[in-house]
C-alpha cells in the first residue's frame, strides 16, 4: 500500500459534530500519554495529531484523512483518535457527559470498522486497559474488528520485549522512532483486518 494524501480533517465533540459516514474509519482508543498522537503521525508520514501537555486534557474526537492506493485502487481512510482516559482530573458531571459522548459514538458510528485498543508495553496489566477491553468487546459489531498494539517497546530490554510477545500472541509491538520495515507491517495488518482487497470507494 502507498500513502497518497494525509491531513487533518476536524475534531467533534460528540457523533453529531462528526463528518458524515462515508468511508471506513480506523478507531485509536487508549489512556492518555500511551502515544496515539506518535503512532497517527508515523503511520500517516506527518506531524498531524498532536499531544496535550496536561494528560487526559483534550476531549475532543479528532478525525485524518488519508488516501491510500492498494490493488490498483485508490481508498480513503478515517483516522479517529479518541479522547485519552485515565488521567484527566475534572468533575464527575463532566466525566459523565464525556462517558455518554464516547458512548453513543461506539454504539452509533457504524463505518469504524477497525478498533485498535493502545497499551504502555511497559505497564500491559492495568485494570483500566483490562476495563476498556471489555467495554469494546462490549460494543463492536460482527463487521468490527478489534486490534491491541502495545507502544513504547523501545523501553524494554529484549528479555522482556519477548516475553511480552509470547504472552500476548496476535497482537502488534511498537516502538519510537518506527522503522519503515515496521510501519510497512503494521499497516498491512490494517488492510488485512478491514478485508479491503478488492475494495472500492470513491475519493474525494
Amino acid at each position: 500500500m502507498t500513502l497518497l494524501q494525509s491531513r487533518f480533517l476536524t475534531s467533534a465533540q460528540t457523533i453529531h459534530q462528526a463528518p458524515p459516514p462515508l468511508h471506513s474509519e480506523i478507531a485509536f482508543v487508549g489512556r492518555s500519554n500511551v502515544g496515539k498522537s506518535t503512532l497517527l503521525n508515523s503511520l500517516l508520514a506527518k506531524k498531524l495529531a498532536k499531544s496535550s501537555s496536561t494528560p487526559g486534557k483534550t476531549q475532543l474526537i479528532n478525525y485524518f484523512y488519508s488516501l491510500w492506493r492498494y490493488n490498483d485502487s485508490q481508498i480513503t481512510l478515517y483516522f479517529v483518535d479518541l479522547p485519552g482516559f485515565g488521567y484527566a482530573k475534572v468533575s464527575k458531571e463532566t466525566k459523565k457527559h464525556w462517558e455518554h459522548n464516547l458512548l453513543e459514538f461506539l454504539q452509533k458510528r457504524n463505518n469504524i470498522k477497525l478498533f485498535l485498543q493502545l497499551i504502555d508495553a511497559r505497564h500491559p496489566d492495568l485494570p483500566i486497559d483490562s476495563k476498556a477491553l471489555a467495554f469494546l468487546k462490549a460494543h463492536t459489531n460482527n463487521d468490527q474488528q478489534l486490534l491491541q498494539i502495545f507502544t513504547k517497546c523501545d523501553k524494554l530490554s529484549k528479555n522482556e520485549l519477548k516475553r511480552l510477545q509470547a504472552r500476548y500472541r496476535g497482537c502488534l509491538f511498537t516502538h519510537s522512532p518506527m522503522e519503515n520495515a515496521m510501519r510497512d507491517s503494521i499497516l498491512q495488518t490494517f488492510f488485512d483486518a478491514l478485508a479491503l482487497k478488492g475494495y472500492d470507494e470513491s475519493t474525494h
